[in-house]
């Protein structure tokens, strides 16, 4: 049977990219998203299924790995990528706002990552990467909510990396250090932006990686970008 893999927090972009490279390598797809209706024309370009789901919240998750698991199997591979930004200077931040951030960025890779866990435990295999950013690693002026969500979920990688590796599930968590070049946004000369298609060899690469020299964090960055 074919392999299958979630993503969560679909949409176009790297999320596109890698929809269209784990379909074209045979494998099924699920696609999972607060609102699906965006998901259409990718949903009909890779034949993926769509699916509602708000990250943040347990009920949907729950809901999510059922409906998936029922129509696929257990996924092989799971890649978790929602994030929330609240920018602004510190004292002039909104809580709401801030605890938002820290909802969707890293709570929903929480809750996310157990749902993931528990059946590819159960099955003996398979591999959840979380997508990371410049600020997983770089806490930058006016944007404490994106770094504080994104320094979390590096955190939640890591020590699931740890865990869960003897027991031959795959933890990886990707550094997206630069800009993801979109069609509207190529600015900086040639290669400036990370092409979210070479973005995605690289997870699947970490998906394929032999065990024996398993990977749980890499940095991809433009041979521009400063470090």
């Amino acid at each position: 049977m074919a392999e299958s893999a979630l993503i969560v927090g679909a949409g176009s972009g790297l999320s596109a990219a890698l929809a269209r490279l784990l379909a074209k390598a045979g494998m099924r797809v699920a696609l999972a998203a607060r609102r699906t209706d965006k998901l259409a024309a990718l949903a009909a370009e890779t034949g993926a299924g769509t699916y509602r789901c708000d990250a943040s919240e347990p009920r949907d998750v729950e809901a999510l790995f059922a409906a998936v698991t029922a129509a696929s199997g257990v996924p092989d591979l799971v890649i978790y990528n929602p994030s929330y930004r609240a920018r602004g200077a510190f004292i002039e931040l909104d809580p709401q706002e801030v605890l938002k951030a820290l909802l969707v960025t890293a709570y929903g890779g929480f809750l996310v990552a157990q749902a993931a866990v528990r059946p590819m435990l159960a099955r003996g295999s398979g591999t959840l990467l979380f997508t990371g950013a410049s600020a997983s690693v770089k806490g930058y002026a006016r944007s404490a909510p994106f770094a504080m969500g994104k320094f979390a979920l590096r955190g939640l990688a890591q020590s699931l990396a740890r865990e869960l590796a003897p027991q031959n599930i795959h933890v990886g968590h990707v550094v997206i250090d630069g800009g993801i070049a979109a069609d509207d946004r190529r600015g900086g000369g040639p290669d400036a932006m990370l092409d979210p298609a070479a973005i995605a060899e690289e997870y699947l690469h970490l998906h394929r990686q032999q065990r024996s020299a398993w990977t749980w964090e890499i940095e991809l960055r433009p041979w521009v970008e400063i470090f």
